[in-house]
C-alpha cells in the first residue's frame, strides 16, 4: 500500500485549496500593513508636532539658560546637569545641551530628587506656553 503521493498526483481540489490559502495569507498581510500605517497618516499638525504633550506632575515651569555642558540655570537658580540629561524639543526629539548654550528657552523641567540635578527638560511650543499658568506673587 502506497501512502505517499508524488507532486504529479495533486487533484484540482488540492490546487484550489492552495490558491485559497495563498490568497488569504496575502489579504492578511495587506490588512496588517494598512492598519499599522493608519496612525502615521492621522497627524494633527503638518510638521508632526504633537497636539498635547503631558508632563509629569513633578515638573515645573521656568526659563532655562544652559551655561556650559555641565551647568545651567532655571529662572536664575544654578543647577548641575545630570549625566543622563534629556532635553526634548517641541517635536519630542532629543536635543544636546551644547546646542542650546546661551539661549533663554521657556521649558518644563524635572529636578532629580536624590541629587538635585537637572534631569529632564521639555522646550515648550507657543501653544503650550499659552496654557502655562501665569507667574505671579503666588508662585
Amino acid at each position: 500500500m502506497n501512502r505517499c503521493t508524488t507532486p504529479g498526483d495533486r487533484t484540482a481540489r488540492d490546487s484550489g485549496r492552495l490558491f485559497t490559502a495563498a490568497l488569504a495569507g496575502s489579504l492578511a498581510v495587506a490588512t496588517f500593513a494598512l492598519l499599522s500605517a493608519a496612525p502615521a497618516v492621522a497627524q494633527d499638525h503638518p510638521l508632526g508636532f504633537t497636539s498635547g504633550r503631558t508632563f509629569p506632575g513633578t515638573s515645573k515651569h521656568g526659563t532655562l539658560t544652559v551655561r556650559s555642558n555641565v551647568e545651567a540655570s532655571v529662572d536664575g537658580k544654578a543647577y548641575r546637569l545630570a549625566p543622563g540629561l534629556r532635553i526634548f524639543n517641541p517635536q519630542n526629539q532629543l536635543v544636546f545641551a551644547h546646542s542650546v548654550i546661551g539661549q533663554e528657552l521657556p521649558v518644563r523641567y524635572v529636578i532629580e530628587a536624590s541629587t538635585g540635578m537637572l534631569h529632564t527638560v521639555w522646550l515648550l511650543t507657543p501653544d503650550e506656553l499659552k496654557r502655562e499658568p501665569k507667574k505671579g506673587w503666588f508662585r
